[in-house]
């Protein structure tokens, strides 16, 4: 009978061997029997967690928006404002992206891949969608109590942060020495919130004319 800490460490190991074979490979060039030897299981074992090979693939993909949309959630609960919750989520974006450089790059990759390059049957749409609400629903909060401007539209803004962090996460995974770190969140969020242009300087307050001392 396999313990259910055994049953988390074989279902593990798989994945970290599929995870590596997929990421150097590509899903098309990589075979089951490569992926049990990596990980050092058999077959049946394989098939006890995953139903194929396209099922392994959609657990990795699934696990990343999942991971995501949990750090998300504890990130913007920690915010006291919009900014602080928009820094939050993307410095803890920032720093799951360094740990998971290879499963990020998959999940990117499943977004713009040609046919045949991932499992047809691989859906990630309402995992994304949920992940996107969720910001979009800051955002429309943050418009309600004030914080945001509510000429522009909820959802365009969204869909401006999210221009904004993919950008910079993706970048993150094909330039090596780009770290980006809390500071680099903060200054991501500033542009979104202030955008580019000069800001007016304060103007200086008049001091008062010194009246003439009568003698």
């Amino acid at each position: 009978m396999v313990l259910p800490s055994e049953v988390s460490q074989t279902r593990q190991q798989i994945l970290r061997a599929a995870l590596r074979r997929f990421a150097h490979c590509g899903y098309a060039a990589t075979s089951v029997m490569q992926i049990v030897n990596d990980a050092k299981v058999s077959k049946p074992a394989l098939y006890y967690y995953f139903s194929d090979k396209a099922g392994l693939f959609q657990a990795l993909v699934h696990e990343a928006h999942d991971e995501r949309y949990r750090l998300l959630r504890e990130a913007a609960a920690r915010g006291r404002d919009i900014r602080g919750q928009l820094t939050g989520i993307l410095t803890v974006l920032f720093d799951y992206f360094q740990q998971n450089r290879e499963l990020m790059r998959i999940s990117f990759a499943t977004m713009f891949a040609a046919p045949g390059e991932v499992p047809p049957a691989v859906c990630q749409g309402e995992r994304c969608e949920r992940n996107f609400e969720f910001v979009h629903a800051l955002i429309r909060h943050a418009q309600k109590s004030g914080e945001l401007d509510q000429r522009f539209d909820a959802r365009e803004m969204a869909f401006g942060f999210h221009g904004l962090c993919n950008f910079f996460l993706m970048a993150h995974l094909v330039m090596p020495g780009c770290q980006p770190d809390r500071k680099s969140a903060q200054r991501v969020v500033d542009l979104f919130l202030r955008g580019a242009a000069a800001q007016p300087k304060a103007k200086r307050p008049r001091r008062a004319a010194k009246k003439p001392i009568r003698k």
